[in-house]
C-alpha cells in the first residue's frame, strides 16, 4: 500500500474550501491506512461533532489520481438511495487539488487473510445489491467495454515475455488468451459493478449499524467505497474479484468453496469465470512490469501478487490439453 500525507499537510487553501463545503471547521482527523492513492484520507470530526471522511490528492503528484477523484465525484453523486454506499456530501476542486468528501462509516476493514464469516458477510450484501434499481443513474460504460484494453494482457505477454512467468503460463499463452477474450462476453450485464473490490474497498458493518445510503445490514453487511471505476456488467463480476483478493492474500485458500456454493454465484458457468480469471491474470502480469505510478511505489509489486496467484488458481481449474 502506500504511505499517505495527513489532513494538516494538506494546502491551507485546500482545507478551507474542504471546510466550506462541509459547512463548519475540522476539529479532528484521523488518516486512514490502505489503497494505492498518494493522497490524504481522514476520518474527520467537525466542531458540532458531526464526522465525514475527506480524502484529497493533488494532480502535481499523480494526475491519473486526480482524474479518478474526479470520476468518482460524478459517479457518486447520481448512485441511487438503497445502496450500500457512503453518502456524497461534494467535491472540492481548484484544477491541481481535488477533494471528496463522504458520509462517515462506523465500519472496519475486513481482516487480511480474509475469514470466512467475513467473506460471506460481504458476498450477501453484493448478492442483495442486484435487487437495486439503476434506473436514472449515472450513465456508465459496460464492463465488456471498460475492460477491453486490459484483457488483452496476454497478447502483450506473448509479444514481450514478462521475467519469471510460471512455465505453465508460457505454455499455455495462446489458451489464456483466447480464454480472455471469451471473460469479455462473460462480464455483460446491467448491474452495478464497483469494479475495484478488494479488502481496503470495503468496511464491515455491525449488526446495528446502517449503511449511510439508506440500506440496512441487517446482522451485519458491507459498505463499498471508491467508486471511479464503476461500470454495469454481470452481478458476480464484484464477488469474483474478492474471492481474487482472497486468492492473492493467501495463495492456499480455496475460493472454489464460496464459488460452488454462495448464492452470488449460482448458475454461472464455470468457463465464464475461467475468462474472467484469465482476463484478469493477463492485466495484472503486463502492468505489473511497468514503470512504478508517481507517488504509488507499491503497485507493480501487488500487480504481480495478483497475477502470480491468479496462475497458481487457474492451473487447478483448467484440464490439461489433450496430446497426440
Amino acid at each position: 500500500m502506500t504511505a499517505r500525507i495527513g489532513w494538516s499537510e494538506l494546502p491551507e487553501p485546500v482545507r478551507h474550501g474542504v471546510e466550506a463545503l462541509l459547512g463548519e471547521p475540522v476539529v479532528e482527523a484521523r488518516s486512514q491506512s490502505g489503497g494505492f492513492s498518494p493522497g490524504s484520507a481522514d476520518r474527520v470530526r467537525l466542531a458540532s461533532g458531526r464526522r465525514a471522511f475527506v480524502k484529497a490528492v493533488s494532480a502535481d503528484v499523480n494526475a491519473t489520481s486526480a482524474a479518478l477523484h474526479r470520476r468518482e465525484a460524478a459517479i457518486a453523486s447520481t448512485l441511487p438511495d438503497g445502496l450500500p454506499v457512503p453518502g456524497f456530501l461534494g467535491a472540492y476542486d481548484d484544477g491541481t487539488w481535488v477533494a471528496l468528501a463522504f458520509t462517515d462509516v462506523d465500519g472496519r476493514q475486513p481482516e487480511e487473510p480474509w475469514v470466512e464469516a467475513e467473506l460471506v458477510q460481504v458476498l450477501d450484501t453484493l448478492d442483495a445489491m442486484r435487487r437495486i434499481s439503476l434506473a436514472g443513474s449515472v450513465a456508465l460504460p459496460g464492463c465488456g467495454d471498460a475492460l477491453r484494453g486490459a484483457f488483452l494482457g496476454w497478447e502483450k505477454l506473448a509479444r514481450r515475455p514478462v521475467v519469471g512467468l510460471d512455465p505453465w503460463a508460457t505454455g499455455n499463452l495462446d489458451r489464456l488468451a483466447g480464454l480472455a477474450r471469451q471473460g469479455l462476453s462473460a462480464v455483460a450485464g446491467q448491474s452495478l459493478v464497483h469494479g475495484d473490490l478488494r479488502t481496503d474497498n470495503i468496511l464491515l458493518t455491525g449488526p446495528d449499524g446502517r449503511c449511510p445510503n439508506g440500506s440496512s445490514p441487517g446482522a451485519g453487511g458491507a459498505v463499498l467505497v471508491d467508486w471511479p471505476w464503476a461500470a454495469l456488467g454481470a452481478p458476480w463480476v464484484d464477488a469474483l474479484s474478492v474471492l481474487i483478493n482472497v486468492k492473492s492474500l493467501d495463495p492456499g485458500s480455496d475460493p472454489e468453496v464460496q464459488l460452488r456454493e454462495h448464492r452470488v454465484f449460482s448458475g454461472v458457468p464455470a468457463p465464464d469465470v475461467d475468462g474472467v480469471l484469465a482476463g484478469f491474470a493477463g492485466y495484472f502480469l503486463d502492468m505489473s512490469r511497468r514503470p512504478d505510478s508517481p507517488g504509488i511505489p507499491t503497485l507493480r509489486a501487488f500487480q504481480r501478487k495478483q497475477g502470480d496467484a491468479l496462475i497458481g488458481w487457474l492451473k487447478l481449474r483448467l484440464p490439461p490439453r489433450r496430446t497426440g
